[in-house]
């Protein structure tokens, strides 16, 4: 991860910028639910990280990057969504595994603390940021399911964090009408009951059928109103009435021609204008790339590559997919060099530049001879290769995604953390050969990487995470030195699985699997921490082709009046609930207009002709019990005490290499209280600093930063308030101090 706030930014921009032009106006994306509770989760490469507040960081700018371009950015899912297995009920039924068929998703039981300081946390970062839609997930939350859940979508999300935009469903994740529009959903997508349409397309919760529930009053025209009211204000919000493009493309078909309604077969014409919105962005992909790119070993300056007589390439993930970057559907293989993980959250490649495409034309050009075996089980041609070399590159790769996608065995969730395709053999043969071998990994989340980390003939191991189609490119700028390395882990790296302590429910345990949140605040590096466990590479770590020295820590003080104020809203703002029309409308007013006929499989609001309500006085429909209402909203983000900035951390620091590079001050916080021991709660990565240069760098914290929530009171609460001394500690990774600091309650 390349810890650069800009370029979170930069990266999500470009992004929005290219779904508009392709006049696209929501865009599914960013992620923050899974937050990463599960090593092994499949869906964690679309996120950022376990920890709460870099997570939130990222979210933020990536929330505000997007909606620059004037796209709705719908970040997603919201919420306790950590594993793909037993996420949808006819999904993973439909693998006809044995003893394994559920009757509902599962449901993950979670604490208010944990709630509110682990998988809420980014999601103030969201709405404070201007978040115009948020997208609900599959699974259940302490038992109800996400898009029925009304505490959690209208008091709190609604309410304590004064989201002002719209819920959406997930494809397939509303499973009710009434309940889940009282309950706080705004819209679904696609609007059919199943996901991609199973169960039948033009069957929906939604459409003739909400028309109906207002019709007979089970749903007020209030909320109705409401509904349609966050939609667009969103669309008005991002300036979409004012030339915004228009759709000139149609999700999966590739095709120029074909039918307009596909499901109705009709109005074959132009669905596809091609429109190529590639601009110049593949300067920023590269970029990412390369800043993200963690260095985690460099024996005696193995890298950068410098005068390298004969060069072994090494591995399948080096080259290319001999089907095409593109060849399986959404992304569902691990073929050739890995750059995304698979499922809905993927995307079509414009191009892939692998790493030998962009290592072995440098290296000619250097003069190097250049070979390479990408056929992982080669045993006795790598055996050859790798004698004859005087540097080798072995490239390993771990893939995840979407749960209606199984991979190799794996549906969704990763089954282990160890390499695919006998990665970890084919280091170990490489390195047994070659006395200078270099690693580099391309996976969704930590590696194991113990097989083989300590052989003193791999000088080298470079963490390129899934970088997208500049792949190679931005891994020869790191490799070749035009680039100083300077990510950082957003995880930690383990030394066996059970370190991590906690696991993807695999086999489910009733028929609603219950996956209880029993760790609490504690995943990832707090609780390696918490258990006294040395991981191999801790959170936050990442190496540079230079040194640097930190010095003169100090902590300034602002002058900020103290908050009395709850940081959660309370009812007393609540108006009555609106009226109810006592003589309801005909369902003849809402048939299908003459002008309009109907597509077979499509979802529309009206209503057949003839149709008739059901009213509240029907012994078969007691009297609708519309009673649901949200608390008192907040302003966008919460209580808007808990973003002002009570102090700030000051630090200087120095290159004391030989190499230009950028650092990334760290900062924890030590809150007592039965909080972790060290929390992640300020960086900032550094412009280039010139050797022997020094920087001052400095990083605020905000009151939220020095809060925990109070279950009791239902707020947050500062811990010196109660006489808490907070510990400040300032580094390069959280196991690295490098200066300390304390705030007390008279700081």
């Amino acid at each position: 991860m390349s810890w650069d706030r800009s370029l979170m930014y930069q990266l999500n921009y470009i992004n929005g910028i290219e779904h508009r032009n392709k006049g696209i106006n929501y865009i599914y994306a960013p992620v923050a639910g899974p937050l990463g509770r599960d090593p092994t989760g499949g869906r964690n490469w679309e996120g950022f990280s376990p920890d709460s507040y870099l997570s939130g960081i990222a979210f933020g700018n990536a929330i505000s990057g997007m909606q620059s371009s004037g796209a709705v950015a719908i970040g997603k899912h919201y919420i306790l969504y950590e594993q793909e297995h037993y996420r949808q009920t006819v999904e993973w039924n439909s693998y006809g595994i044995a003893d394994f068929n559920i009757t509902e998703p599962y449901s993950s039981n979670c604490d208010d603390r944990t709630f509110h300081e682990l998988y809420l946390w980014p999601w103030y970062d969201a709405v404070k940021a201007g978040a115009a839609g948020i997208m609900s997930s599959y699974n259940q939350a302490n038992n109800t399911q996400l898009s029925n859940h009304n505490r959690l979508q209208n008091d709190i999300l609604k309410g304590e964090l004064g989201f002002q935009g719209f819920i959406i469903s997930d494809d397939g994740s509303q499973y009710s009408g009434v309940l889940s529009a009282l309950a706080g959903m705004d819209a679904t997508i696609l609007g059919d009951i199943g996901p991609n349409g199973i169960g039948g397309f033009g069957k929906s919760y939604f459409g003739a059928n909400l028309t109906l529930a207002v019709l007979n009053g089970s749903v007020p025209e209030y909320r109705l109103d409401d509904m349609a009211t966050r939609v667009m204000a969103a669309y008005f919000y991002l300036g979409q009435d004012q030339d915004y493009p228009e759709l000139n493309f149609v999700q999966g078909d590739l095709d120029t021609y074909g039918y307009l309604y596909p499901k109705d077969m009709s109005d074959f014409t132009q669905i596809n204008q091609h429109v190529n919105v590639l601009d110049d962005h593949a300067a920023t992909i590269r970029t990412v790339g390369s800043e993200s790119a963690v260095l985690l070993k460099n024996t005696d300056n193995a890298l950068p590559l410098r005068g390298v007589k004969q060069l072994g390439i090494f591995g399948e993930d080096a080259g290319p997919s001999v089907y095409g970057p593109n060849a399986a559907s959404d992304r569902g293989s691990d073929n050739g060099t890995l750059a995304m993980g698979w499922g809905s959250g993927s995307a079509n490649f414009p191009y892939l530049v692998s790493p030998l495409e962009a290592i072995a034309p440098r290296a000619i050009q250097n003069g190097t001879v250049v070979q390479y075996v990408l056929d992982n089980y080669a045993n006795d041609t790598i055996d050859s290769l790798a004698t004859q070399a005087t540097t080798c590159l072995a490239f390993i790769n771990a893939d995840s995604g979407e749960g209606y996608i199984e991979v190799g065995g794996n549906y969704g969730d990763r089954n282990n953390l160890t390499a695919w395709l006998g990665g970890d053999a084919l280091v170990q043969r490489v390195a047994a050969n070659c006395s200078d071998t270099i690693v580099v990994i391309h996976a969704p989340g930590p590696l194991l990487v113990e097989d083989w980390i300590e052989n003193p003939n791999i000088t080298a191991v470079v963490f390129a995470g899934l970088p997208g189609q500049e792949s190679g490119n931005g891994l020869a700028d790191v490799l070749f030195g035009d680039v100083n390395p300077s990510g950082h882990l957003p995880w930690t790296i383990g030394k066996t699985r059970k370190d991590y302590g906690t696991d993807v429910l695999y086999q489910p345990n009733g028929p609603v699997p219950q996956i209880n949140f029993t760790e609490g605040l504690f995943i990832d590096y707090r609780h390696f921490d918490q258990a006294n466990i040395e991981p191999r590479y801790p959170f936050g770590y990442g190496l540079s082709y230079t040194t640097f020295d930190y010095g003169n820590v100090s902590i300034e003080h602002l002058d900020v009046p103290s908050s009395s104020s709850s940081a959660s809203p309370t009812t007393a703002g609540n108006s009555a609930q609106c009226p109810t029309p006592t003589e309801p409308p005909s369902p003849s007013d809402y048939t299908f207009p003459a002008s309009i006929s109907s597509k077979s499989d499509y979802i529309y609001p009206y209503l057949p002709s003839g149709a008739t309500t059901v009213t509240s006085a029907s012994p078969a429909y007691p009297a609708p019990s519309a009673t649901v209402t949200t608390q008192a909203a907040q302003e966008p983000g919460g209580d808007p005490a808990l973003w002002d900035v009570l102090y700030r951390i000051h630090v200087s620091v120095t290159n004391n290499g030989t190499v230009a590079g950028k650092a990334v001050p760290q900062a924890y916080l030590d809150l007592g209280n039965g909080e972790p021991s060290r929390q992640l709660r300020g960086f900032n990565k550094t412009a280039v600093i010139q050797p022997g240069e020094r920087v001052d760098v400095t990083m605020e914290l905000r009151r939220r930063d020095v809060s925990i929530w109070d279950v009791g009171m239902q707020m947050w609460r500062e811990v010196t308030g109660w006489g808490t001394d907070v510990g400040v500690y300032v580094g390069e990774h959280s196991r690295d101090v490098r200066g300390m600091g304390m705030i007390g309650k008279s700081s």
